[in-house]
C-alpha cells in the first residue's frame, strides 16, 4: 500500500533522507561515516547496496571505533585518514540545524572525530528529520564540549564564565563518559546562541578544550525528511580548503 509522507513515522522520514544521501555515493569514493541514529541508517543502506552488488569499490572512514566495528560487521571496507587523508563525501547527522545551515553535533559523543572527518571531506551531506530544524542554535539542545580530564574543573569554570549551564556527561553506570580519545564531555546550555562564530572562537581559544559541537560552515548539503517530502537545503559556497597530504609525507617541526 502506498503511504503519503504525512502518514509515515519520524523513523521513516530519517530513512528516506538517508537513502537519498546514499545515492550521492559513487564507486571509487572514500566515504566518511558519521555517528548517530540517522547517520547509521545511511550506513545500513550502503551495506545493503554493497551486498546486492549495486555499489562497489568503496572504502569508509568511520568517526568512532564503535561505528568502525559495526561497519565492518556489515561488510563495509574501512580505512583511515592516514591512508586516505582526503574524503570524497561524508554522510552524517546533526542534533540541531540553524537557518544558516550551521549545526550542533555531538550527542553521540564522537564530535572530535566527526569534525576531523568533516574538515577532511570535499563534501559534507547532513541528514536529519524536520524536528532538528530550529530558528537558532541552542534552541533545542546544548552544545557538547570535549575537554581533557587534566584540569577539567578549570575548563568547567571557563564554560560557566561564557554563560553556560553545564552538565558533565555520564555513562549508564554514572561514571564520566569517556570518548575514544580518553576525554570528557561537558554539555553546555548557553541558551539561544546568537553569535555562534564568536562562541566557537572563544571555545577554540581555550587550552584544555579539545573540541566543541558547533559546526560552522562545514555543510555542503542538508537532506531533511519532512511530512511534505524531502527538502534539500544548500548554500552556495566555495569548497572547504582541506590539507591534502601524500600519506608518506613527513612533517618536521
Amino acid at each position: 500500500m502506498h503511504h503519503s509522507f504525512a502518514e509515515i513515522s519520524t523513523e521513516d522520514l530519517k530513512r528516506h533522507a538517508a537513502e537519498h544521501a546514499v545515492r550521492e555515493i559513487r564507486p571509487g569514493m572514500v566515504v566518511g561515516l558519521g555517528e548517530g541514529t540517522t547517520a547509521r541508517l545511511a550506513v545500513r543502506r550502503l551495506a545493503e547496496l554493497l551486498q546486492r552488488g549495486e555499489m562497489y569499490d568503496i572504502v569508509a572512514v568511520a568517526s568512532s571505533r564503535r561505528l568502525e566495528r559495526w561497519a565492518r560487521a556489515l561488510g563495509i571496507s574501512t580505512t583511515t585518514l592516514q591512508e586516505h587523508p582526503v574524503v570524497d563525501l561524508t554522510i552524517d547527522g546533526a542534533d540541531e540545524v540553524s537557518p544558516a545551515l550551521n549545526l550542533i553535533k555531538g550527542r553521540g559523543g564522537a564530535l572530535l572525530r566527526e569534525k576531523i572527518v568533516a574538515q577532511a571531506s570535499r563534501r559534507e551531506v547532513i541528514i536529519v528529520d524536520e524536528t532538528k530544524l530550529s530558528p537558532a542554535l541552542g534552541t533545542r539542545c546544548p552544545v557538547p564540549v570535549e575537554i581533557l580530564p587534566f584540569g577539567w574543573r578549570s575548563q568547567a569554570a571557563y564554560l560557566e564564565s561564557l554563560g553556560a549551564r553545564i552538565n558533565v556527561r555520564r555513562n549508564g553506570r554514572g561514571d564520566n563518559r569517556i570518548t575514544d580519545q580518553g576525554n570528557m564531555i561537558i554539555d553546555c546550555d548557553f541558551g539561544v546562541v546568537d553569535k555562534p562564530r564568536t562562541l566557537a572562537s572563544n571555545l577554540d581559544a581555550r587550552a584544555g578544550i579539545v573540541a566543541h559541537g558547533l559546526f560552522i560552515d562545514f555543510v555542503s548539503e542538508i537532506v531533511v525528511g519532512t511530512h511534505d517530502g524531502l527538502r534539500i537545503l544548500a548554500v552556495p559556497q566555495p569548497p572547504k580548503a582541506s590539507t591534502q597530504l601524500n600519506p608518506n609525507t613527513s612533517i618536521k617541526a
